[in-house]
Parts: structure tokens; sequence; C-alpha cells
């Protein structure tokens, strides 16, 4: 009879690995596997932004984005129906009284419930996809804050230097 220390564990025995179907590859099943890893990227050109969760920056004005849509797409309608279905105009209103667009598409859904006659969500999608100037937004908030900061800068720069003006003689 054998001893049970000479004998080897099924388990520890090489076995065909189905997954691989170019070439059979044996493995140890109980063993771990090495891992090559591409080693981790330090240096981006991009700067990291802490305390956005996994979300990104952009993820989250996206969001916003969407939910300024929804807002642009219910103004868009209401324009409309004012002119050729007061009806539909004055029962909108009534439900921008008690609802809140400031989360797009809990509004939306909501309205839908309301009526079956809102349903119409095309406005939203057509505006962002075809009338909204994302060009020009770009630019508009590359200005903003290139005007925003010269500005504090400048005022910075006022109050902490002591330079004499014409009105302090």
């Amino acid at each position: 009879m054998e001893s049970s220390s000479s004998l080897l564990h099924h388990s520890y025995l090489t076995y065909f690995n189905p997954r691989k179907l170019g070439k059979p590859s044996f493995s140890y099943p109980l063993m771990p596997k090495l891992r090559t890893r591409k080693p981790t990227r330090i240096c981006s050109s991009k700067m990291y932004v802490p305390g956005f969760g996994e979300a990104s920056p952009e993820a989250k004005a996206a969001k916003h984005l969407h939910d300024f849509f929804t807002y642009v797409a219910v103004r868009i309608v209401s324009a409309q129906l004012e002119s050729y279905n007061p009806e539909a105009y004055l029962e909108l209103r009534e439900f921008l009284e008690t609802n809140s667009v400031s989360d797009g598409d809990k509004f939306c859904a909501a309205l839908m419930r309301r009526s079956s006659r809102h349903m119409n969500l095309e406005v939203r999608s057509a505006y962002c996809k075809n009338d909204f100037e994302w060009d020009n937004l770009q630019r508009l908030a590359f200005k903003n804050v290139d005007r925003s900061n010269t500005k504090l800068m400048r005022e910075y720069v006022l109050e902490t230097s002591h330079v004499e003006t014409d009105t302090d003689k």
C-alpha cells in the first residue's frame, strides 16, 4: 500500500484547457497564475480631478446638459402649444407649476404619465443633435473662464499692490 504522502492530488496534475482552442495548453488549476500586466501609467497629459467618484467632470457636465436640454425642449413645446393648442398649453403650464425640470428624465416620465398628449420626447433629442451649437459652447466657455481669471487677477493685483493712483494724492 502506498503512503498518502507519495500520492499527488489529482488537482495538481496537468489537464487540458479547452478554452485555448489554437494549441493545447496545460495548466495547474490550484496554482495562482502569474499575470503579466502593463505598468500603470503615472504620467498623463490630462489633469487628475479628485472627488468625482466614478464619473468624470465631463460626465457630470453631460448630465447637466441633458437636464438643460429638457428645459429647452419644454420652452420650445410650450411656445408652440401656446399658438396652436391653448388647452394643451394650459395643461403643460399647470404641470410646470408643480413639477421641477431639474431632473429631465423624472420630469418627462411624470409628464407622460399624466397626459398622453405630452409624449413627444423628440424635441429634446432634435435640439441636442441638430440645433445646439456645440462649437459655440466651447468657445464661450473658454472666453468666460479667461475673462473671469483676468478680472480676478486684476482685482487681486490692485488690492495687494500699493501703487498710488491719481485719486490717492
